[in-house]
C-alpha cells in the first residue's frame, strides 16, 4: 500500500509527505517562522488587505480620486492647485481620495482636510516613504498595489490627476484601461495641467491613434484643463447625470 497523507484539501504520497502538522507548526513557537512567507500565507494577508479596505471606505459616500507626484513641493504650482482642488472637491460634496504619500497627494489631502471634508489615504508600503501624511484623516496602509488599486477604482467615481511620474501614469492607465475594457463602468477622468500633459495626449492622438491602437472614443475618455473649478465641475455633472453603478 502506497503511504499517502492528507494535509487539508491535499494529499501527499511517497516523498512528497511533509513531517508534522500545520497546527503542531501554529502553535509551536520554537519552530521556523519561514511558513509566514510562503504564497498560501500571503493569500490571507491579501484577504486582510482587501477586508480591511472594504471596511474603512464602505460608507464614503460621493469621492474623486486625486493622483500627482511625491515630489511636488508645497509652494509650487502644482502643490497649490492640488490643494485647491481638495478644497473644491470637498466644498461641491465629494470625499478626497489619494494616495496617502507626500507632494500632491498631501496638498490634495490637506485642502480636503481644511476644508472640513472627508480625507482620505490609501498608503502604501515603499522602501522611500515613511507611511501617510499628516492630512489623511482616514488611512488605510497597503502591502500590495493590486489591492490599493481595486480600493481607488471602487470607492472613486471619477480622477483628477495632476502632474507625475510612473506611479501615477500607472493608476491612469489602469483606470482608463478597465474603463475601455468594460472591466469597470466607464467614469469621468482629467488631467490638471495643460503643459504637462499636452505631450501625452499628442502622442495619444497622432502616434497611436494614427497607428490604430486606439480608437477616438478611448481619448474621448480624458479631459485636459488648468482650471480646478472646471475639473470638479465634470465630476459634478457626471454625479447630476446619475452615477454609474459599479
Amino acid at each position: 500500500m502506497v503511504k499517502s497523507k492528507t494535509k487539508g484539501p491535499f494529499v501527499q504520497r511517497r516523498y512528497q509527505i511533509d513531517e508534522g502538522t500545520t497546527d503542531q507548526r501554529l502553535l509551536d513557537s520554537r519552530g521556523p517562522s519561514d511558513w509566514i512567507h510562503t504564497d498560501p500565507w500571503r493569500v490571507m494577508r491579501i484577504q486582510a488587505e482587501f477586508i480591511e479596505g472594504f471596511g474603512a471606505l464602505a460608507e464614503l459616500g460621493p469621492a474623486i480620486a486625486v493622483f500627482g507626484s511625491a515630489r511636488t513641493h508645497p509652494g509650487d504650482t502644482t502643490y497649490e492647485r492640488a490643494e485647491q482642488t481638495g478644497r473644491a472637491l470637498v466644498d461641491a460634496g465629494f470625499a478626497v481620495i489619494t494616495g496617502g504619500g507626500p507632494g500632491s497627494m498631501e496638498a490634495a489631502n490637506k485642502g480636503a482636510s481644511e476644508a472640513g471634508g472627508v480625507s482620505v489615504g490609501l498608503g502604501i508600503e515603499l522602501p522611500f516613504e515613511s507611511g501617510l501624511n499628516q492630512w489623511s484623516d482616514i488611512g488605510v496602509n497597503f502591502r500590495y498595489f493590486f489591492a490599493r488599486k481595486t480600493m481607488f477604482v471602487k470607492y472613486s467615481q471619477g480622477f483628477i490627476v495632476l502632474p507625475g511620474g510612473f506611479g501615477t501614469l500607472d493608476e491612469l492607465f489602469e483606470a482608463l484601461t478597465l474603463a475601455q475594457t468594460g472591466k469597470v463602468t466607464s467614469f469621468p477622468v482629467v488631467l490638471l495641467g495643460v503643459a504637462y500633459w499636452s505631450g501625452l495626449i499628442d502622442w495619444l492622438r497622432d502616434t497611436a491613434l494614427g497607428e490604430n491602437t486606439l480608437k477616438q472614443s478611448d481619448l474621448d475618455m480624458l479631459r485636459l484643463t488648468d482650471d480646478v473649478e472646471e475639473a470638479v465641475a465634470v465630476m459634478v455633472a457626471a454625479r447630476q447625470n446619475g452615477w454609474p453603478t459599479r
